[in-house]
């Protein structure tokens, strides 16, 4: 992992539109392509044409591979992400931020601490939509590591989701499953979490320096919309709410509509690439998890005791993500709080370990995003693996 003793990569993770630049007229708002470009997203589509090939099935079965609600809650959200960067206020919010944070470390101390108590209570994707973009102007305002700091962030939350029933959706999963009391289950997640945390503070520490933010003067300040931006945010409770209470359908078409007729700027810039990437996630996943070989695997591994279950837990969110990982091992694991334990910890590592992080990146839009999440996340997680492995088996 990257010593606070480096020097701040400022090419690598400088915000493309920071102040140094020259201005754009579509700054507020605007987005690059995510992590890899869109290499990720041909990968998949690969992925997909060999399963379609290899297993054939009716158009409708491949509609019915897609987690069509988790589909919707991202776009609601990423339209309403879209809505408040658009607004221009969170320059004005990154500038009083930072005057009042002495040094880059304590800036991401803070972060975190808020990204990881928000994940467990509102979720580690809805924590992220509300933070990175935050996240992105306080970079370009104070030449920040803007990489390094979306790679701690998608730690915290992934680290503070671990902890609550709704924290995270494999979380949800297994709590209703367990038949755990909601207190129960924090209890149950208690001691893994402190241990995370205590290694999430740690990483900040050795990654983050001490040196003093300066903030870099505005060229040009953008426009600010008022309206917008409390639009966007009744707009951002009311679909939080309404995916609680498990009514994405006409919560999306109110978000839709509502930019359509007033703000159709807000649905032009929408990251189109971002949700057929995860579209393509669902079918290749589930196409994998689908096939005999993978069931053979299950069969004959000894997921009855502990530390194999706890490790396969681990290593199949590593290729699969933490949630598909759940959905595959719950029927095969007679220890639901190994499962539980094991697919948190999984979310670290790489990418593809939790949703979360592909969001992270994605939202961040920064070259370099990838290599630098990985640098931090992969020794994170072979330590966190040991540690809360001894700590909870």
């Amino acid at each position: 992992m990257p010593s606070p003793s480096d020097p701040v990569p400022l090419d690598a993770s400088r915000d493309p539109h920071s102040p140094g630049d020259p201005p754009r007229e579509n700054a507020p708002g605007d987005h690059d392509t995510g992590p890899g470009g869109n290499r990720l997203l041909w990968l998949l589509a690969v992925v997909a044409v060999a399963f379609a090939l290899l297993r054939p099935i009716s158009p409708t079965a491949w509609l019915g591979l897609i987690d069509w609600q988790t589909m919707g809650a991202l776009t609601g959200l990423l339209a309403i992400t879209q809505g408040v960067e658009r607004s221009g206020v969170l320059q004005g919010a990154a500038r009083a931020l930072l005057a009042r944070t002495g040094t880059a470390r304590q800036l991401a101390l803070v972060l975190c601490a808020v990204a990881a108590v928000l994940s467990a209570l509102v979720t580690n994707d809805v924590s992220l939509f509300l933070l990175v973009p935050l996240t992105r102007e306080l970079a370009a305002q104070a030449h920040l590591p803007l990489a390094r700091l979306v790679a701690l962030e998608a730690l915290a939350v992934n680290a503070g989701s671990s902890l609550t029933p709704i924290g995270n959706p494999q979380n949800l999963y297994l709590w209703h499953r367990s038949g755990e009391s909601f207190g129960g289950f924090i209890a149950m997640m208690g001691p893994s979490v402190a241990v995370m945390l205590g290694l999430l503070l740690a990483t900040i520490l050795i990654t983050m320096p001490r040196t003093p933010i300066t903030i870099a003067p505005v060229a040009r300040r953008a426009p600010t919309q008022p309206r917008l931006l409390a639009l966007s945010c009744a707009l951002f409770v009311g679909f939080v709410v309404a995916l609680e209470m498990h009514q994405w359908v006409p919560a999306l078409a109110v978000v839709l509509v509502v930019y359509a007729v007033w703000h159709r700027q807000v649905l032009r810039r929408l990251d189109w690439a971002l949700l057929a990437t995860f579209a393509l996630m669902f079918v290749d996943l589930h196409q994998l998890v689908a096939l005999p070989q993978v069931a053979g695997l299950m069969a004959r591994l000894p997921l009855d005791q502990p530390l194999p279950a706890y490790l396969a837990a681990i290593a199949a969110s590593q290729v699969i993500s933490n949630v598909p990982a759940t959905l595959l091992l719950a029927d095969h694991m007679p220890h639901l709080a190994v499962l539980a334990i094991g697919v948190n910890v999984g979310g670290f590592g790489f990418v593809l370990g939790s949703m979360a992080n592909l969001i992270a990146l994605w939202l961040a839009r920064v070259p370099g995003g990838l290599a630098e999440f990985h640098r931090i996340s992969l020794p994170f997680l072979a330590v966190c693996a040991v540690l809360v492995g001894w700590v909870a088996l």
